[in-house]
């Protein structure tokens, strides 16, 4: 394909090509053409435009195929344009000489549909440079239309379009002409050549005035009769045309002649002329008067349709602005049309035309409206119901026949303004609330109304009210039962009250705040006074049971919660609906009339739908006890359907319905039902089921039946669009054949199902035959395998007798029924017989394959499938296959081999695909002649999708069959000429494309020549369909270039694909939605926009912006100018606002998402002014949040003052978008925060962020706060509750990231300080009154994160949010004694723990700030002495602390509730039966989360306040409590004789904390588990802090040790360091509570016995006399376990079997090589080493020696570990705390306790032996001997002297010390002789020894630095040290030998001594070992007076050098102390100014 890529057209390598390839590289070529000839100079292609233009002929004349011919006709037009244009004419000539020719052979005509497509593209591209010619052009087009065929027509109106186009105003002149051809083409029998002439007149009427002046109605009637058996394309078209047509007419574009009444069009007499063909369609004036006459109606359903779609364009075009002031009368004229006679006359034809208006009204009021118009509107639609309502008052509907007539009115009107309100959200609150409009009296008021439509659509709309603003349900629910409880005795009031009932309870599933528990019971008891009523009063018996089944299955949608307490009532009266026995049932069938039949029906059909609504929403409920009691009504129910033709038949058709309804319902039940619970009755079933299915005139539609049965993939076959289409509510009537379309009055059990939209359900008849269908799937698979063969071959006789129309429904029924039963089977693999049941089975399938119906034949290959799965026998299969293949080879028909070739493919679709290869060949090679047969387009189509299903079920075994299979594709989508006639065809190219693509997947990023010519076809063909007019190939195309990029990113041009989706967006001549009125296109489009984006989201965007700007553009859209503004991101949340379709806009939400995650933090500014213009691109300018300044303090009025009042600014490029748009928005706001988290800290940095800013062109986050703020706080306060919750969170948010960013200008101060008012205003609306729980909740979490972040500086300030979590604690007090009216109890329990869970965040918060402003008071007191008042944090203490009373009893009753909350459920029963103190046991489910997410918070705050009381229990008085809360009695009784002490009191207290605390770090289960095991740990250790509950844990060891277990577990399973070091931390306070419990022991034993008797005292501690220590007992086991646990995670070589690698090690660490410890680690080892270090003291002396090789071990080990350096550099602090660990185990007193003071010997001298082993390293250097040092010191200063004295350990220390004072380094002299000073300072007879071998090694080290002075600092101190050391040893010496030692310490001082010349020029550390020195001799001297006189005498030279330096020194002080006479010398401060 290369060689295609060039100017000209490479003849000599096409030549070489066979037939196919070369059109497909002519082909190739065009495309590269169209590229290349508008970037090629000019002058080049003048060049070679000859040579070009003949190849372009050249292709003309050699019969291109349709996508050939139109890339061929857009080249050629570009070679003119961008080359010499004069020669234009030439082509034309040529092309109009091929248009006239008289050739009509077969071969022609493709070379003549080329010339019609080249001259309209020519004109276009060309224009007026084209004037002359242009009139016989059209002339030769028109008249070649005469005899054209069907796609010369199509062409033909097409090429005229694109003239129009091209010409503009200058083709006037066959303007007439033009509309003359194109009437005949709007009503051709080709639906192609329709929607081609609706195009052409749609560009005609922008120039050809007439068309909507005055041939506007002809136009119009014409329009009419397009509509007539029109597809969905055509009325599109047609609409398109007609609406633009009359909105052109009302509001003409440019000046027309006046009319001849003198006055413009008006709005009345456009309805008209549209009512007019809605009532009497395209019909001429007679024709409709004789149907008149007649009394019928010819309207068609699809000229309605085409109508209603034709209003909504014209509505569109007129647009919004319009639409708001014209809709009073708008809705006045569409109701009027509603209630016409004549669309009313039949009750299908009312409900065709209710559901029309409906959609014209929901389309534009919806679409077009923003939210401050459609509340406008939904007044309008009140005061339009007003006048209709009164109907209702009349007693008798004979005295009014007006009730008929204004019913339609009434059902539109209402579902309408339902519409709105639920659109509107908790936004139509305030109109809902206008006493003025009186919308709830109004609907309400209808139901009363006679007709049951008027009713169940006012129970509708009273739904949507409760759905959108959850506040309203209780209310409405309450007056709804008042009034039927008072109008019992009207029958119109019990069926309209009961139906408004049970919508307002199918509300509650979408009110997430619920509604009273109460209300439950409430609706039951009404139910059953309903039923036991109704036989009181025959009028009304219907209706009440009616309503009162109605209300019971209503009920149940209220879930198990409600339900479960009810369902023993609920069963009663099921029960009583039927008779007691069978018998009895028998015994009835011999009595009673007409009517008490009909209510018996009735009622038992109410019943069994109450029991279907049972079985629905509360299955759980349903144990095998209530089966038991079901089976009777049960069986009843089906005996008495055999009995039912009896009774029929007795009574005649009057109770046929009611026979219907019951025979629905009995079926609808029993498909729920298990089959074992009507095992007996199934015989007797299935013959009434064959019967069903094989009746003589059943009730079937087809289009309702078999599409859920086919294959999602198989349905495209059908050709049916209408579930995806944005007309959908209309087009569905369109399906539903004679049986017309489904209203609410069919069926009122629908109106409480969960679907949001109206429900439709069709008429009993038609839900029927469903339900026989599905009942027999569920009943076939329970018979045995000779019943099952003798009911198919039933069943199969029975269709052999029908004939006819008989027989195709039948035939469809038996096979959807057996599809069913065969799917069953195939899902249980319950296997399905032998030969005997396939051979019937596989009979009945194949006769519905050769069917003509399309549906039947698709269901009949997934019945062949599943036949295959239920069998699950390959060798079936194969049979299977084999007889397919033969019958594609023998049959003739097409539509028998379309059938099997469908069959053959997906045979295997459900046994795990095709896995051989010699099948898969054999397949391919039947399916590929098959593909290619051009005399069947069907077929071909049938075979090509057969093809796609068999490369999916292929899989990687298809890759051989690839080639071949593109080939054939691209070949079929180039030379087929039905593209227009047969979409389906080229639809199933496109899906074999995608299959192939997929199967080729990453191998096409290859680039070897098979792969890349591979990749070259799919890029072709994906063109191919690119180009194509029909948008459901452009959707496939763009589905397969997904699946490209997907596979081969890199070789697809974004600057291509972009643009070309975005054009789908931008289509400017498509005025509905502002995009693609086609929803898979729109789909497709937004969905490769999101995968896009997930990559190369920058790219795509700019590509989006660059489109844009370069594209021309006719009529400037709004959504062009959203993309310039704002990008294509803009454009995607106008498109969002406007998107009905839940998948795309879920996709549309995705690819914004991608956008933001890629561009976010690179475009900053930009998407937060996106977001904060949707935010505040309302219609409704004055913000929810505008403060009263009447509720405001005096002290608070000047600082809210400033705060946002209204939203003054506008939305920037946005209008009108809705509160879901706007939540979106917030959302996004929220995203940005959290993606600069993770980006840059400059943006959480204002100092940083303003620096950086100066110095690059960034921006940061912090920058823009203030738009953050303002964002929140506009969402907080809205109408809306979604965008209030939004908006609160987006403020916690900000809050919790910039609480600690400073403001750099005024140090001392937070950047949030200045929003202080903002964030108050926020907050104060959702502490009102009527604020929902849910918000009031989420804006204390708000209000105690903002407390907590201590960004407020003034008291006055914390006070003003502080008193707003005080009014809410006053809300809460009352718990749940004072209930919600409005929500469910367990939204009380959700409000007060929020309120807890705030105040015991700010609590906690005040104690650690309390606690560290004590700490830095200490530190200010210690440096400066205490100065200033303390700062509003430290006061914050102070604020909760005037309601501690009451929040800690509050605090503890909810922990309480949370303890029993928590129960497994075996201990259910001992939960309180009312409830909890803040729960109601009804509600316990409901609750359960609230306190899951809350109790962490309030439990540390519960320690926290038992550890500032200590738990000393204070007369805390009232706690303003308004009823008395006493969780701390735990359960006791209130009487006085069982009131419990203090003491029982604090331990309940301190149980219920340990309680559940254990059982949460047991088994961490919460979301947020970190913070939830932090606040228990936290909670833990402030209890342990105090003595009381320390002492209680100590003495109790099996709690200690329990506590210890759960603590070793929470260890291993979590990695956190901070919870790691606090589980540490709370052992060592276990370990420490254990060590005071020993230690009371003991000393009390001691005062007890007395000293005398010591030696018989019991031993205390772990161990006792035994020493031994039980697993799972021993605290010191279990603490042991724990420390042992840390030191191998964290140093693995301490473990003898881990000393080889380190399995914590991270990745690229060898084995064995120790990685170093970070400062974190060595915390927690060292706390591990103190924990260990305090273990042997709570052990007995037997116990001690037991545990003392363990930890001696341990410890030793570690500091091996730091001696070698395996640490690291942050072992500091670790080394400290080793080190403190040995002095601690050495100084225990037990290790000089007689008992066992030998063991501890014996193990301190092997622990010294191997610290010792551990420096004798040889050459190797040791990395801290000082760590060493240390610890050999403190053997020798702690342990006992047989431990140090023994040999060899003694000389092997003297040899330690000898060797680090022979170091090089000074600080490890240094720290040496400080060691060395510690050993000779010991007690008395220890140091002996040492001061012997070591006192001359310091004496010859001090001797020589007389020669090597010292040069450093280090030198210096290391000098000084070994001084002291030396002058240590002679105060440890003997008084004989310390004279001695004397004469020898003083010449070392006096040889540091420097004389006066040396000293001058001296090093600083040599200087000041002089002065040292000489000070050390002037305080040494007079000590030892007599040694120092002996030295001067026996020594001058020393004598002198001292008295030289004293001197000296005398010198230099007399200097010093002299005054100096005044220099002149520089100020310190200088000054700026020179005031001299």
């Amino acid at each position: 394909m290369e060689q295609a890529h060039t100017l000209l057209l490479n003849e000599d390598a096409c030549g070489q090509l066979g037939e196919h390839q070369r059109a497909e590289f002519v082909y190739e070529w065009l495309r590269f053409l169209k590229k290349l000839l508008p970037t090629t100079d000019r002058a080049d292609v003048k060049q070679k435009q000859k040579r070009l233009v003949e190849q372009l002929l050249g292709v003309l004349t050699g019969s291109p195929g349709p996508p050939t011919r139109r890339l061929l006709a857009q080249c050629l037009a570009l070679v003119y344009r961008c080359g010499d244009s004069l020669s234009a004419s030439l082509a034309l000539d040529r092309c109009s000489d091929i248009i006239r020719s008289k050739d009509d052979s077969p071969s022609a005509l493709p070379t003549r549909l080329a010339a019609i497509t080249c001259v309209g593209a020519l004109y276009e591209q060309l224009g007026r440079l084209l004037i002359s010619p242009f009139k016989e052009s059209v002339g030769t087009l028109l008249k070649a239309m005469k005899s054209a065929e069907s796609q010369g027509r199509y062409e033909i109106m097409l090429s005229v379009e694109r003239i129009l186009r091209g010409l503009g105003v200058s083709a006037v002149p066959c303007h007439r002409d033009i509309y003359k051809a194109a009437r005949a083409c709007l009503t051709d029998r080709s639906m192609a050549v329709r929607c081609a002439a609706a195009k052409c007149l749609l560009e005609l009427q922008r120039e050809a005035v007439f068309l909507w002046s005055s041939e506007l109605e002809s136009t119009a009637t014409l329009c009419f009769r397009a509509f007539e058996g029109s597809s969905y394309d055509v009325r599109v078209a047609v609409a398109k045309l007609l609406g633009t047509l009359l909105a052109s007419a009302l509001e003409p574009k440019q000046p027309v002649a006046p009319r001849p009444s003198g006055r413009r069009m008006c709005l009345e007499e456009v309805m008209e002329l549209l009512s007019g063909g809605f009532l009497r369609g395209g019909a001429g004036f007679l024709r409709a008067s004789g149907d008149m006459l007649k009394g019928g109606s010819s309207v068609s359903r699809d000229i309605r349709v085409g109508i209603t779609q034709a209003c909504v364009v014209f509505v569109s075009a007129l647009g919004s602005g319009w639409l708001e002031l014209s809709f009073p009368t708008l809705l006045a004229l569409l109701l009027e049309l509603a209630s016409h006679p004549r669309a009313t006359q039949m009750p299908a034809d009312a409900a065709c035309t209710r559901r029309c208006v409906s959609f014209a009204l929901r389309a534009t009021l919806g679409t077009l409206l923003g939210e401050k118009a459609q509340v406008a509107a939904a007044k309008e639609i009140c005061r339009a119901i007003s006048p209709h309502k009164k109907a209702s008052d009349a007693v008798a509907a004979e005295a009014n026949p007006e009730v008929y007539v204004n019913q339609h009115i009434l059902v539109c009107a209402l579902l309408e303004l339902g519409s709105l309100v639920h659109g509107l959200g908790s936004t139509a609150t305030p109109l809902v609330q206008d006493s003025s409009i009186g919308l709830l009296d109004s609907v309400i008021s209808v139901l009363l109304h006679p007709s049951a439509s008027a009713r169940l659509a006012a129970a509708w709309c009273l739904r949507c009210v409760a759905v959108a603003m959850p506040a309203q349900a209780a209310v409405l629910l309450d007056r709804c039962v008042e009034r039927l409880t008072a109008l019992k005795s009207c029958p119109e009031a019990v069926a309209g009250y009961s139906a408004a009932v049970a919508a307002l309870l199918g509300a509650v599933q979408h009110c997430p705040l619920g509604i009273p528990h109460s209300k439950g019971k409430m609706v039951l008891e009404l139910a059953e006074d309903l039923l036991r009523s109704a036989t009181q009063n025959s009028r009304i018996s219907m209706q009440r049971a009616q309503g009162g089944w109605l209300l019971l299955a209503a009920l149940n949608t209220l879930g198990p919660a409600v339900v479960g307490e009810l369902l023993g009532r609920q069963l009663l009266l099921l029960r009583c609906a039927f008779p007691p026995s069978v018998r009895e049932l028998e015994a009835e069938l011999r009595r009673g009339d007409c009517f008490t039949w009909q209510v018996t029906l009735e009622g038992r059909a109410g019943a069994l739908s109450a029991l279907k609504s049972l079985v629905l929403c509360c299955g759980e409920l349903l144990t095998e006890e209530v089966w038991a009691r079901l089976q009777t009504p049960l069986s009843c129910a089906v005996t008495l359907l055999n009995h039912l033709p009896t009774v029929v038949k007795s009574y005649g058709n009057q109770i046929r319905n009611a026979a219907t309804l019951y025979r629905l319902r009995v079926y609808e039940i029993l498909v729920l039902l298990p089959p074992e619970t009507y095992t007996e009755a199934l015989g007797s079933l299935l013959r009434q089921l064959v019967n069903e299915l094989t009746a003589e005139n059943p009730s079937c539609c087809e289009l309702l039946l078999l599409p859920p049965l086919c294959h999602p993939t198989d349905l495209t076959l059908t050709g049916s669009t209408a579930h995806d289409t944005d007309q959908r509510y209309i087009e569905e009537q369109l399906q539903s054949g004679s049986l017309g379309i489904g209203t609410l009055e069919y069926d009122p059990f629908t109106i409480f199902q969960s679907s949001q939209q109206v429900p439709a359900p069709v008429p009993a008849a038609t839900t029927l035959t469903n339900a026989t269908v599905q009942l027999f799937g569920v009943i076939f698979p329970q018979l045995a395998t000779p019943h099952r063969a003798q009911t198919l071959e039933q069943l199969g006789e029975a269709l052999r007798q029908l004939k006819g129309v008989r027989q195709q429904t039948a035939q469809i029924l038996v096979t959807s029924a057996l599809c069913c039963a065969l799917k069953a089977l195939g899902g249980a693999r319950a296997g399905l017989g032998g030969e005997e049941v396939c051979k019937p089975a596989r009979s009945l399938l194949w006769g519905a394959l050769e069917s003509p119906n399309r549906l039947l034949r698709c269901v009949a290959a997934e019945g062949c499938a599943r036949l295959v799965q239920a069998l699950n026998e390959p060798a079936f299969t194969v049979s299977m296959t084999m007889a397919s293949i033969d019958k594609l080879k023998s049959a003739r028909e097409a539509v028998c081999r379309a059938g099997h070739a469908l069959c053959l493919a997906a045979l295997q679709r459900y046994s795990g695909g095709i896995n051989s290869p010699q099948q898969l060949a054999s397949s391919v090679g039947v399916l590929f002649p098959l593909a290619q047969d051009t005399s069947s387009p069907e077929l071909q189509t049938w075979s090509v999708h057969a093809l796609a299903v068999l490369v999916d079920l292929s899989g990687p075994l298809y890759r051989a069959h690839v080639e071949p299979s593109l080939s054939l594709v691209l070949r079929l989508l180039l030379s087929s000429p039905h593209i227009h006639t047969h979409t389906e065809l080229h639809f199933s190219l496109a899906l074999c494309l995608h299959q192939l693509i997929t199967t080729l997947g990453p191998d096409l990023q290859g680039e070897s020549d098979a792969v890349c010519s591979l990749r070259s076809v799919c890029l072709t063909a994906c063109a191919v369909l690119q180009e194509s007019q029909e948008c459901v190939l452009q959707a496939q195309a763009i589905s397969c270039l997904q699946q490209l990029h997907l596979f081969a990113p890199k070789h697809l041009n974004l600057a291509q694909l972009v643009p070309s989706l975005c054009e789908v967006l931008l289509d400017y001549s498509v005025l509905v939605n502002m995009c693609s009125s086609y929803l898979w296109l729109r789909r497709a489009v937004v969905a490769c926009l999101r995968q896009l984006a997930q990559r190369e989201a920058v790219e795509v965007c700019e590509h989006a912006v660059t489109l844009v700007k370069e594209l021309p553009r006719r009529d400037n859209t709004q959504l062009d100018v959203t993309i310039k503004e704002v990008g294509l991101e803009g454009a995607l949340f106008c498109l969002l606002d406007r998107e009905w379709d839940g998948r795309l806009c879920q996709d549309i939400r995705e690819t914004l998402g991608h956008m933001l995650s890629s561009a976010a933090t690179g475009k900053l500014a930009h998407w937060l002014k996106l977001c904060k213009d949707v935010l505040l691109a309302s219609a409704d300018s004055a913000a929810a949040g505008a403060l009263d300044p009447q509720q405001e303090d005096d002290g608070d009025r000047d600082d809210d003052s400033s705060v946002f009042h209204a939203r003054s600014e506008c939305g920037g490029s946005f209008s009108s978008l809705r509160w879901a748009t706007r939540v979106f928005a917030v959302e996004c706001v929220c995203r940005v925060v959290a993606l600069c988290e993770s980006a840059d800290p400059a943006h959480f940095d204002m100092a940083l962020a303003q620096e950086r800013r100066l110095q690059e062109s960034t921006d940061f986050l912090v920058l823009h706060l203030a738009d953050l703020i303002r964002m929140a706080f506009v969402a907080a306060t809205d109408h809306s509750q979604q965008l209030r919750l939004a908006g609160l969170q987006t403020l916690l948010l900000v809050i919790r990231k910039f609480a600690s960013v400073p403001e750099p200008e005024f140090p001392g101060h937070g950047i949030l300080e200045q929003f202080q008012a903002n964030v108050g205003a926020a907050l104060r609306p959702a502490f009102t009154a009527d604020a929902p729980p849910d918000v009031t909740a989420k804006a204390c979490q708000v209000c105690s994160a903002w407390i907590s972040s201590g960004v407020v500086s003034e008291l006055r300030d914390v006070r003003r949010v502080h008193e707003l979590l005080v009014s809410s604690l006053q809300r809460v007090q009352g718990g749940r004694e004072v209930p919600s009216l409005l929500y469910n109890e367990g939204t009380a329990a959700m409000e007060t723990l929020a309120v807890l869970k705030a105040w015991a965040e700010v609590y906690i918060v005040a104690v650690q700030t309390a606690s560290r402003s004590k700490a830095s008071e200490a530190d200010t007191d210690e440096g400066t002495g205490g100065a200033g008042g303390p700062p509003a944090d430290a006061n914050l203490l102070r604020f909760v602390q005037t309601d501690l009373p009451t929040l800690s009893r509050l605090w503890l009753a909810a922990l309480q509730d949370h303890a029993l909350l928590t129960l497994p459920p075996q201990y259910a029963q001992q939960l309180p039966p009312a409830g909890g103190t803040f729960y109601a046991a009804e509600t316990l489910e409901q609750a359960r989360p609230h306190y899951c997410s809350s109790w962490a918070p309030i439990l540390h705050a519960c320690a926290l306040w038992l550890n500032s009381t200590g738990f000393i229990l204070m007369d805390e008085g009232p706690a303003n409590l308004s009823r008395p809360v006493t969780p701390t009695s735990m359960g006791q009784s209130t009487s006085l004789s069982s009131v419990k002490s203090p003491e029982d009191i604090n331990t309940e207290r301190l149980h219920l904390i340990l309680g559940i605390s254990v059982e949460f770090l047991c088994s961490p289960h919460s979301q947020n588990q970190m913070e939830n095991i932090t606040s228990c740990l936290q909670a833990l250790q402030a209890l342990m802090d105090v003595p009381w509950p320390r002492a209680k844990v100590g003495n109790d060891q099996a709690l200690s040790v329990e506590l210890l277990t759960v603590l070793h577990r929470l260890m291993v399973t979590r990695e956190s360091v901070e919870v790691q070091l606090a589980v540490l931390q709370l052992v060592r306070q276990v370990v420490c509570a254990a060590q005071e419990h020993v230690r009371e022991k003991r000393h009390s034993a001691e005062v007890d016995d007395g000293a005398a008797e010591k030696e018989t005292l019991p031993e205390f501690g772990e161990g006792r006399d035994t020493g031994g220590l039980v697993p799972g007992r021993s605290l010191v086991f279990g603490a042991l376990q724990l420390c042992l646990c840390v030191l191998l995670r964290k140093l693995p070589q301490l473990s003898p079997r881990l000393a080889g690698g380190n399995p914590s090690s991270p990745p690229g660490v060898p084995a064995g090589i120790s990685v170093p410890l970070h400062a974190s680690d060595c915390r927690l080892v060292a706390t591990a080493l103190a924990i260990l270090s305090d273990l042997p003291s709570i052990c007995s002396p037997e116990g001690s020696v037991c545990v003392l090789p363990t930890v001696l071990y341990l410890l030793v080990g570690v500091l091996c570990e730091l001696v070698r350096g395996v640490v690291g550099p942050a072992g500091a602090p670790l080394a400290s705390g080793a080190l403190q660990a040995l002095r601690s185990v050495l100084s225990t007193p037990l290790s000089r306790a007689e008992k066992s003071r030998d063991a501890w010997s014996h193990m301190l001298r092997c622990a010294l032996h191997t610290l010792l082993d551990c420096g004798d390293t040889g050459k190797e250097a040791l990395a801290d001997e000082v760590t060493l040092l240390t610890a050999l010191t403190i053997f020798l200063l702690w342990a006992s002297p047989e431990v140090t004295s023994s040999e060899p350990l003694q000389s092997r220390l003297i040899q330690r010390f000898k060797t680090n004072l022979q170091a090089k380094d000074p600080m490890i002299l240094r720290r040496s002789f400080q060691l060395l000073t510690s050993v000779f300072q010991s007690p008395a007879g220890a140091p002996g020894p040492y001061m012997q071998a070591l006192g001359a090694a310091v004496m010859g080290y001090l001797r020589g630095v007389e020669s090597h002075r010292p040069q450093t600092p280090e030198e210096q101190q290391a000098v000084q040290e070994g001084a002291r050391a030396l002058e240590a040893l002679v105060q440890a010496a003997e008084e004989t030998h310390r004279p001695q030692l004397v004469s020898a310490l003083l010449p070392v001082l006096i040889s540091f001594l420097l004389d006066e010349n040396t000293l001058t020029s001296a090093s600083g550390p040599s200087r000041a070992l002089h002065t040292w020195a000489l000070q050390e001799l002037m305080r040494l001297g007079p000590q030892h007076p007599s040694a120092l006189r002996d030295l001067m005498a026996s020594a001058p030279a020393m004598k002198a050098r001292l008295e030289a330096a004293i001197k000296g020194s005398q010198e230099r002080s007399s200097t010093k102390s002299t005054p100096q006479p005044p220099s002149k010398s520089s100020p310190s401060i200088q000054l700026k100014t020179n005031f001299l």
